[in-house]
């Protein structure tokens, strides 16, 4: 197939058409001619003012929910809605029924994928069953297409597991991703411990719990000399001590949600149950921290943490609902909406540019010769959420109905086309 994109704004710091206006000719999935016109037969055409190009976004925790709970999710629809997100790469986190804790499981998840419009990585278990005990397969899961190792939603409590873990991976540059939560530490809490949770009468999780955990692995990935990824950074004090840690020298990296950049916990007075989120969505001083630390480059990348639930784990008292939102289709809207001021040249590094480099992916880049791995958006494009546009299975979004600044138009990932 024969493709064509007219007149789009290129952001690609490691292209020579970086901040140019430029004609693209695609050829059987890769790059042919870049031109300011190109007068050339397609088989397709994508043309559209404002638009803009850089190289695919990369999405580094995500729930497929494939297999065991696909009446959440699946593997076509999860990537269905990662492409309409503008994700070429996605990373899929292991709690799945069952966890992807062996080579067969990981096996299942690159095998079942082909064909998808998006590549999807399952990120194999730390832990057996994620039960945080014994070390899993992962020199086996590795070999099968594991691109990185987690026990997801399910912290490693344990320090001396989480130093065999990272010592285990050394052998072959792999990276240990944590959500940072002592589960001891106020294992009760629904949302942020503050003024809000006290005049809303729920029980409420201190930040000391997530500030536990990143100093002890912080400790543990410098005793190991090994790859420590942090994703759902929320306090301040943690981004501290990350920022100290790089100053170190130590490979230590982090990641930021969407919604932690957009809501605070004063947007549970509702007690939408769709901002049951975890980690919990802190105060606007924590939400101001975030955002600097985006500015300052402490903070690496943009991770999803889409988390699609079905009608009744959502629907139903505050104290029962079941954590996270979905957020693939959302994520471009969200941050340039709650950042306009952040250009679109770090939006692509927190998007692509780092998640690639951290986790050992392909580079990707627009020039001639290159495999076509792009990402098609429209910056200045004002959008309302609509449910109905949704591509996930599931329709847990706290942004519905909210009017965001930017629009993802769709992918070109190799010789698939998936627009908008």
């Amino acid at each position: 197939m024969v493709l064509l994109i007219q007149q789009a704004y290129i952001t690609d710091p490691s292209s020579p058409f970086h901040e140019t206006r430029q004609d693209i000719l695609i050829e059987a999935g890769v790059i042919k001619d870049i031109q300011p016109r190109i007068e050339a037969k397609a088989d397709q055409v994508i043309a559209g003012q404002g638009l803009n190009v850089s190289p695919g976004w990369v999405d580094l925790f995500a729930q497929f929910a494939d297999p065991g709970y696909e009446y959440k999710e699946t593997l076509e629809t999860g990537a269905a809605a990662a492409a309409a997100g503008g994700y070429t790469d996605v990373f899929v986190i292991p709690n799945t029924k069952p966890v992807i804790d062996n080579k067969s499981q990981a096996e299942y998840i690159r095998q079942r994928s082909k064909g998808l419009p998006v590549n999807v990585y399952p990120i194999g278990a730390v832990s057996k069953g994620t039960e945080g005990k014994d070390l899993a397969e992962m020199y086996d899961m590795r070999a099968s297409g594991a691109i990185a190792f987690s026990d997801g939603l399910h912290p490693i409590q344990s320090a001396g597991l989480m130093m065999k873990a990272l010592q285990y991976v050394k052998a072959f540059d792999g990276v240990i991703i944590q959500i940072p939560d002592d589960k001891s530490v106020g294992s009760n809490g629904l949302m942020h411990e503050g003024i809000v949770s006290t005049q809303l009468g729920l029980p409420g999780k201190p930040m000391m719990a997530e500030e536990l955990l990143v100093a002890r692995d912080i400790k543990l990935a410098r005793y190991t000399d090994s790859k420590l990824h942090i994703t759902g950074v929320t306090s301040p004090r943690s981004l501290e001590y990350i920022r100290r840690a790089k100053e170190a020298g130590l490979a230590v990296t982090c990641s930021v949600t969407p919604y932690h950049l957009f809501f605070t916990d004063n947007d549970l007075q509702q007690y939408d149950t769709n901002l049951k989120v975890y980690p919990p969505l802190r105060t606007a001083q924590e939400v101001s921290a975030l955002k600097k630390a985006i500015l300052d480059g402490t903070i690496d990348c943009i991770a999803s943490h889409h988390m699609p639930h079905e009608y009744d784990s959502k629907v139903l008292e505050f104290e029962y609902a079941k954590n996270g939102m979905m957020g693939l289709e959302t994520t471009y809207a969200v941050i340039r909406t709650a950042m306009p001021e952040v250009p679109e040249n770090k939006w692509v590094e927190l998007l692509s540019t780092n998640p690639r480099t951290i986790f050992g992916l392909e580079s990707a880049s627009i020039q001639k010769g290159a495999k076509a791995s792009i990402t098609l958006y429209e910056p200045a494009t004002t959008m309302v959420v609509d449910e109905k546009r949704f591509r996930s299975r599931s329709k847990n979004s706290a942004f519905i109905g909210k009017t965001l600044t930017g629009a993802v138009k769709g992918i070109v990932n190799g010789s698939s086309v998936y627009l908008t």
